[in-house]
């Protein structure tokens, strides 16, 4: 007859047996992992989000007929991107009058005299080419006004200003398309509404309130109307993330709150939050001083061409995992459900406590 096993002895120490790792346990310890591997990601790609932000060229005409040339260079922390603008009449290359530095940016001023010639000159931008990232350029004179953007492929532009004034302002529906592409903050927070939501009729509602939530204060605020202070707004953009984290964390089961029975109600809400974000990246470039509504107008469009390219590509790709899933047993429905709440629950409370310590 078997007799049962008893625990191994040793040096008068009981070891008990090891408990096999319970199914809930694993999801866990897989969601956790995700999450981490998401810091990991974020700590590795911050220097390149800001390698993306546009640079600016100002060139603008003052009442005296003096010339004042502005560039705001991107940088992090004390570190830029090694480009910087040149006029062929060489007026740029002595050192700048004024010299300040930013979070996002070094501004540079030179004030040249009046009567200086500058229809005919070449502008370019040294170093650009071996670059990601573009230079808008702005230029206001008494006999014209042209807006542009300079590309790594193509970095200079022959200043024609004898022509009639005109703006041009194509240049901000790229800058939002680009912004909203770049901005993780953001996508996760859009992500985590349509995960929140899934796919149906109130992804639509949610993001419908979104949209026009952030349109009215980034309108307000990139025309004067409304003043905030950008630090601040940037902690409460994080902590609405952990929100939508916690809310889809808590599973389907989970009591309903008003997140869950009124999903747009939040997403127009937070949408506000996050139109104050939109501004402050469009305040670092400013507005075109003739053109300021086509230029609002463009990119608000271009921030929500580049939202609905995420949600299309977001789509796709829960449709594909769907698809995939009976091939890959270890995506249960607790992990597929909890591993992109960790993960963005994760990141965006890294997010916040990163910007509140920016704050104080």
């Amino acid at each position: 007859m078997l007799r049962p096993r008893r625990p191994v002895c040793q040096n008068s120490r009981v070891i008990p047996a090891r408990r096999p790792l319970t199914p809930d346990a694993a999801r866990r310890a897989l969601a956790a992992l995700a999450a981490v591997l998401g810091l990991v990601f974020l700590a590795t790609s911050s220097a390149l989000a800001h390698e993306v932000r546009p640079a600016l060229v100002q060139i603008q005409e003052a009442a005296d007929g003096a010339i004042e040339v502005t560039w705001k260079q991107p940088v992090a922390g004390d570190v830029g991107l090694r480009i910087s603008p040149r006029l062929s009449g060489g007026a740029l290359d002595r050192p700048p009058d004024r010299e300040t530095l930013t979070d996002a940016y070094r501004i540079r001023t030179w004030r040249l005299p009046p009567g200086q010639a500058l229809s005919g000159q070449t502008l370019s931008v040294d170093g650009l080419s071996m670059t990601v990232t573009d230079v808008l350029v702005r230029v206001q004179t008494r006999s014209a006004e042209v807006s542009t953007v300079l590309k790594p492929a193509n970095p200079s532009l022959r200043l024609d200003l004898e022509g009639p004034a005109g703006v041009a302002v194509p240049a901000y529906l790229r800058m939002g398309i680009e912004h909203i592409l770049t901005g993780l903050d953001h996508l996760a927070f859009v992500l985590g509404l349509l995960l929140l939501i899934g796919l149906n009729l109130g992804v639509v509602k949610a993001v419908t309130a979104f949209t026009v939530a952030h349109s009215l204060t980034l309108a307000a605020t990139a025309l004067g109307l409304v003043q905030v202070d950008p630090a601040v707004i940037e902690v409460l953009v994080a902590l609405s993330i952990v929100f939508v984290a916690v809310e889809l964390a808590a599973g389907p089961d989970a009591p309903a709150t008003l997140t869950r029975r009124r999903p747009w109600l939040v997403a127009l809400a937070f949408g506000l939050l996050h139109g104050f974000a939109f501004a402050g990246a469009l305040a670092q470039v400013g507005l075109p001083k003739e053109a300021a509504p086509q230029a609002l107008l463009l990119f608000n469009i271009g921030v929500e061409i580049g939202q609905l390219l995420f949600l299309g590509a977001a789509v796709v790709a829960i449709l594909a995992l769907r698809r995939i899933r009976p091939r890959l047993p270890f995506l249960t429905d607790g992990f597929v459900r909890q591993a992109p709440a960790y993960l963005i629950g994760g990141v965006s409370a890294y997010w916040l406590i990163a910007r509140i310590a920016g704050v104080f």
